[in-house]
């Protein structure tokens, strides 16, 4: 047996979740790092009556359909076990897709260049929400530089970001991203028109009902 790899300050998640979502997310983040995979984010919904929505990939930001039928066969037991929903529910595995949720610093620092989104869960100079290109991230991980996309004379054009305050954070999607994503291969080869209509995940999510 091998020892699981010790995850580097970066790679660990800086948004928690809440709730039931944060039961979920204590009992299936062991089981699937086990297996090699990194969790991304839990989300419980009223979808279908209830869904629990767990997205999850390979270190390269990679996720393909076995990977989450592998995923999905780690985990279902465990939530079997613990019940932490109460009710009956649909589980869905999926990637976290192209305008992928950016719940690390090492994200930050792999999208570097790529609009994103930011939401702040403590507002910085009286502000929370920040749209911009990603800069850099400090080599501690606590901080990163957003360049705004519209800003107003003589108000600050960039801001450092501290990632310890994270609440929400996603990026953009665009067609530099697209073309970017698939050529990491982190999503699918779609037709343009397909792209309009299609969920944007880089695997059509694996779902059962528990």
């Amino acid at each position: 047996m091998t020892d699981t790899p010790e995850i580097s300050p970066n790679e660990k998640r800086l948004i928690t979740e809440t709730g039931v979502a944060a039961r979920v997310a204590q009992i299936v983040e062991p089981a699937i790092e086990g297996l090699g995979y990194r969790l991304v984010r839990v989300r419980v919904t009223g979808h279908n009556g209830c869904t629990v929505q767990i997205m999850a990939e390979r270190p390269d930001g990679t996720m393909a359909v076995d990977d989450c039928e592998a995923v999905s066969r780690s985990i279902s037991p465990l939530l079997d076990l613990d019940d932490p929903v109460g009710r009956a529910y649909h589980l869905e595995i999926s990637s976290p897709g192209i305008d992928r949720p950016l719940v690390r610093a090492g994200d930050f620092v792999r999208w570097a260049g790529y609009e994103a989104k930011v939401e702040l869960a403590v507002p910085l100079d009286g502000r929370k929400r920040f749209r911009g290109v990603i800069g850099p991230v400090d080599p501690a991980g606590a901080t990163v530089r957003i360049a705004l996309d519209d800003v107003k004379e003589g108000l600050p054009d960039a801001y450092d970001l501290p990632l310890r305050d994270l609440g929400e954070a996603h990026l953009v999607l665009t067609d530099e991203l697209i073309r970017e994503s698939l050529r990491r291969g982190s999503a699918p080869a779609q037709d343009d028109d397909e792209q309009d209509d299609e969920d944007q995940d880089g695997t059509e999510p694996v779902s059962t009902a528990h």
